[in-house]
């Protein structure tokens, strides 16, 4: 797998350290509440489980898949649910929990589907803005890494369902995804 990265953008230490501050910031935030982390399924799964232990205050998980890509790079406008909540978030504070955002399409269909049931609030920390792919404005209140527009891998962000546990994220070389 690793021989299939063009370059590392950001080296698993540099992820520890940022995760770990986040986690601190979270803790602060939120200390008075008990939040509701949705992760967004699969990409979010291994930075929400680094971030929830680097967050040392009583809180809920829970999961959403919501796709926009299939197997494509890019993202394709339309939006499904393929997993929605377990739980209830009436009047609970929920933080949504990204790997990356980037046109803010998704980002944008998720908050407006769990706005409509009425939580105390919605904030949204992603560990990676690619904002230069931007379409749509949505606010991200907690930002890991701002990356430039390539294909990135590891950490838990996948092409075709690979490279999801690499300890870094890196570059994916364009001639496995160009086509």
């Amino acid at each position: 797998m690793h021989q299939d990265i063009d370059r590392i953008l950001i080296t698993q230490e540099q992820l520890q350290e940022k995760v770990s501050e986040m986690g601190k910031q979270l803790a602060a935030e939120y200390h008075r509440h008990t939040p509701i982390f949705v992760g967004a399924l699969n990409g979010s799964a291994i930075f929400m489980a680094d971030l929830t232990r680097a967050c040392p205050i009583p809180l809920a998980l829970d999961f959403m898949a919501v796709s926009s890509y299939g197997s494509a790079t890019r993202s394709s406008g339309v939006v499904r649910i393929l997993k929605d909540l377990d739980r209830n978030i009436e009047d609970r504070h929920v933080l949504i929990v990204e790997d990356i955002v980037d046109t803010g399409l998704t980002l944008s269909y998720l908050i407006d589907h769990l706005s409509a049931r009425h939580p105390a609030s919605i904030k949204v920390c992603a560990l990676l803005d690619k904002h230069e792919r931007r379409t749509t404005d949505v606010r991200l209140d907690y930002v890991g890494f701002p990356i430039p527009d390539e294909f990135v891998v590891g950490y838990g962000l996948d092409y075709n369902d690979l490279y999801r546990n690499l300890p870094y994220i890196g570059v994916l070389k364009p001639h496995l995804y160009a086509g």
